[in-house]
């Protein structure tokens, strides 16, 4: 196999050398260019097609998300947004995925040489997952974004007491909102696990909370899971669900990371399997990895109905296909249809 193109684009000459001195640590990926601005990096995108790119925020000239909007119109080709952890930045870049961007790597530190070693493998493994994704998938993203007509939503006559639990990764802010923008008010409580750093997530709940008509929050410890509300776990927190009387609320936990990851979704699902049993509901969206497939296993087997994102319509079909092989999923749909597919398990099952 071919070794992976790279072209890094970032105006910081220190930046642009520290990552592609990291990424070429590994065999499998040749950074083929380097460019300070746009300008140059739109001439050696046509001159050397490279399968992925990393590219800066905030760059002079032309910044970073109009740039990505030009790339993913003329030249579609799977882009990694590379920028700095600060709630500016963290809109910036939810803007950016939805434009089509694979995913994104935070700078940790305002010197990237400090914070390489907390990237490394990260960007290596993202660059890697991205150099397999179809860009016209990621192009899609961006023409949803440009289509202002509401997208179509789902009804439900009736509330329930049932509760439904998600969990995502890459590629899962755009499906969240894709899906959570179609639910009606009175959809049953749902809590969130996106894999996402602690900066990033109460301003994508805010996000969310603009465009649905349910209301979306950052999940605080203690909050009651009620109908017409999603929230969202903070990054820097596990989720647990806990039943307490006739309720259900949500309690913080602090352990380690739990498939690598911290919010993980196996910790919501396995106790969402404990405290709620048959009056749950499972959804398991795009995203790179297994978390989240044992624990939607549990749930189903403890009576809840279960649901994954199908291949076609998932950025990345790993967390869906690794619940699908261990026989977790009661139902495989794509993305459109995942809401409905809810509903109609709802309906079926008031009480």
């Amino acid at each position: 196999m071919l070794p992976i193109k790279v072209l890094v684009v970032d105006d910081s000459a220190t930046a642009r050398e520290v990552i592609k001195t990291t990424l070429s640590k590994d065999k499998d990926i040749n950074v083929v260019g380097v460019a300070q601005d746009a300008f140059v990096a739109r001439d050696m995108i046509v001159k050397l097609c490279p399968d992925v790119i990393c590219l800066d925020v905030e760059m002079p000239k032309m910044d970073g998300i109009t740039f990505l909007r030009k790339i993913m119109t003329y030249l579609p080709t799977p882009v990694i947004m590379v920028s700095s952890l600060t709630q500016a930045g963290a809109k910036t870049t939810l803007d950016a995925l939805s434009y089509g961007a694979f995913d994104y790597v935070s700078k940790t530190h305002s010197n990237v040489y400090d914070g390489i070693s907390d990237i490394e493998n990260e960007l290596i493994s993202k660059v890697k997952q991205a150099s397999r994704v179809d860009a016209k998938i990621l192009q899609s993203r961006m023409k949803k974004s440009q289509n202002t007509a509401k997208p179509s939503i789902y009804s439900l006559s009736e509330t329930t007491q049932k509760i439904v639990m998600i969990g995502a990764s890459t590629g899962g802010t755009v499906a969240l909102q894709d899906l959570l923008s179609r639910l009606p008010k009175n959809f049953p409580g749902i809590v969130v696990v996106q894999h996402m750093p602690a900066s990033f997530t109460k301003g994508f709940a805010n996000r969310l909370n603009d465009t649905c008509l349910i209301d979306v929050k950052e999940a605080e410890d203690g909050d009651m899971v009620q109908v017409g509300q999603a929230l969202i776990a903070p990054g820097s927190q596990h989720l647990k669900l806990k039943r307490i009387g006739g309720t259900y609320r949500v309690q913080y936990s602090n352990e380690g990371l739990v498939n690598g990851h911290k919010p993980s979704v196996d910790v919501l699902f396995h106790t969402a399997a404990k405290e709620a049993g048959a009056n749950a509901i499972g959804i398991i969206l795009t995203g790179m990895g297994k978390d989240g497939a044992k624990g939607m296993l549990a749930m189903k087997n403890a009576g809840a109905k279960t649901i994954a994102q199908d291949e076609k319509s998932c950025v990345v079909y790993g967390m869906p296909k690794a619940a699908v092989d261990i026989g977790a999923a009661d139902f495989i749909v794509s993305l459109d249809n995942i809401g409905g597919k809810a509903i109609s398990i709802l309906k079926n099952q008031k009480g």
